[in-house]
């Protein structure tokens, strides 16, 4: 005997993020398959595999995200899905950065090949291979101190830079470590003087 779920609204929710159209430049194509989606411009190309309940339209320059799912989780894969595309499209247009700052007597950062060279007053040095699709710019009047990321992956960039921040997170104390361009450390006062 099937139960009925009581007091559950299974009518498709829509989500504020998930209705807006994502714009689609110049310069850019977007080729939906039946659970896919690609995504390719002047910097690159970047790929999605879409929820079945998902539906994309294009019309004038412009993608819509609908979503067939019951209820709630129809607002949820929506918004989600619209904030990747849109994600997608600027990255393969303009691309995403962060930028790192090593804070501490002799740490510095150097590439080596395809990998980097980290110095973090360890006993060791860390070599760290950069992933596919993603670039590294230490500038020469920065003396290693400073690190650019760069690709058109949002998710892979900012997972490239928070691995290598957590190599030697800034502590409380000196603010030693590495830590993102402008970022705040709460410093602690540490023991008082005798």
């Amino acid at each position: 005997m099937a139960t009925a779920q009581i007091g559950k609204d299974l009518t498709p929710k829509t989500s504020r993020v998930g209705k807006k159209p994502v714009p689609t430049p110049n310069g850019v194509t977007v080729t939906v398959a039946t659970a896919k989606i690609n995504v390719k411009g002047p910097k690159g190309e970047l790929n999605f595999n879409l929820d079945p309940s998902i539906t994309i339209a294009q019309a004038d320059g412009e993608l819509n995200v609908t979503s067939s799912a019951p209820g709630r989780d129809g607002a949820r894969l929506q918004g989600m899905t619209r904030a990747t595309i849109a994600n997608m499209v600027e990255g393969v247009t303009t691309g995403y950065a962060k930028t790192l700052e090593l804070v501490g007597t002799g740490y510095r950062i150097e590439m080596k090949g395809a990998s980097l060279n980290c110095v973090l007053g360890f006993s060791h040095h860390i070599d760290f291979p950069l992933p596919k699709g993603i670039t590294a710019d230490v500038p020469k009047d920065s003396k290693g101190t400073i690190l650019t990321i760069s690709g058109t992956d949002k998710a892979l960039v900012g997972q490239t830079a928070a691995t290598i921040r957590g190599f030697r997170p800034p502590e409380p104390y000196g603010g030693k470590g590495v830590r993102y361009k402008g970022e705040k450390i709460r410093e602690k006062a540490g023991k008082a003087g005798k």
